[in-house]
């Protein structure tokens, strides 16, 4: 049994006036875009990769050295959060002489967690109270 190829695919717009020629109303709105159809085990490898779920995830690496990284004094009072798209990890401080002490020393932080695995593509720290 041979597979048909699929039908040509037109414009929102070509498809808008065909539809008033024929007379047939548009029901989907005119802001919505069609997309293909992924295939579910793609789908879930995806979400798996992106929630990081099963794995360690490199936030999650930097929290269990994060003592090594910043010392026992400074790591009660900061936390590692997550780490941006642009390569900043994003550090909660709970006390303003620590968030100071994390600021002056942040290039010999960056560089320790960029020895840890999966860590290499941390680029600098983001500082916040919290």
């Amino acid at each position: 049994m041979a597979h048909d190829p699929a039908p040509p695919r037109f414009s929102k717009l070509a498809e808008e006036l065909i539809g008033d020629l024929r007379g047939i109303a548009t029901i989907e709105p005119h802001r919505q875009r069609k997309r293909p159809t992924k295939g579910l085990s793609s789908l879930v490898e995806e979400l798996l990769q992106k929630y990081q779920v099963g794995r360690d995830s490199p936030e999650q690496v930097i929290r269990d050295h994060w003592t090594e990284i910043v010392g026992s004094a400074n790591a009660s009072y900061a936390h590692a959060a997550q780490i941006d798209p642009k390569g900043r990890l994003i550090v909660l401080a709970s006390h303003s002489v620590v968030r100071n002490e994390l600021f002056h020393h942040r290039q010999t932080i960056v560089e320790r967690i960029r020895k840890l695995p999966g860590c290499d593509h941390v680029k600098s720290l983001n500082l916040r109270a919290g």
